[in-house]
């Protein structure tokens, strides 16, 4: 990871997925229990939304800086938060041992998605869920031959981020079951900001 990538970027989406997204944060984290893993941890914004019922955070963070950030937080969360690793495509976590996993505005940046989804499917427990808000491909065929045009240079800028990932299909072929999915608009251009929100099931 370069500098751009580990020194600069987490502090830029700090602040763009900040104060107007946690509403969201406190949607997704809804029904949340037990052991809870992370992947993409960040700077910890989806800690304090985290319901009383859970009681252990499993952080996949590949940014120091983002652990960095996270510090203050993780000092006032009422559970303990530990570090797995930094990889969401080879989790260090044994099979079928957490009971929810966590991922928000993460799957557009992980190089091999399916590998991650399909490691997140192996650590869950039966009938764990994966809740998730992400954005990536609009329905709309004219905005996503834009998205896929643009994809490319966006990648580089933003840290391998994707704009043209269909999220519910990619959950779905990783063997989840789509308990529910809402599609919205977070503002912005939809080439953008097209979201995905829900739960999905093992």
């Amino acid at each position: 990871m370069g500098f751009y990538d580990d020194q600069m970027l987490p502090r830029f989406i700090d602040l763009a997925l900040g104060r107007p997204m946690e509403p969201t944060r406190a949607r997704v984290t809804t029904g949340l229990s037990g052991e809870v893993l992370e992947i993409g941890f960040g700077s910890g914004r989806n800690l304090p939304h985290l319901p009383p019922e859970v009681t252990r955070l499993l952080a996949v963070e590949p940014a120091a800086v983002g652990r960095r950030l996270a510090a203050r937080r993780i000092a006032a969360a009422p559970i303990p938060v530990e570090f797995v690793g930094d990889d969401s495509q080879r989790l260090p976590v044994p099979d079928a041992s957490v009971d929810h996993v966590l991922v928000t505005w993460t799957l557009c940046t992980i190089p091999d998605v399916d590998r991650a989804l399909r490691e997140a499917r192996r650590v869950l427990r039966p009938g764990g869920t994966v809740h998730f808000v992400e954005h990536g491909r609009s329905p709309n065929h004219r905005v996503a031959r834009r998205q896929e045009r643009l994809t490319p240079l966006w990648r580089k800028v933003f840290g391998g981020c994707h704009l043209n990932r269909p999220v519910d299909k990619l959950i779905e072929n990783a063997g989840f079951t789509l308990d529910t999915v809402q599609t919205y608009r977070m503002g912005g251009p939809e080439l953008f900001s097209f979201a995905y929100e829900g739960i999905a099931s093992k």
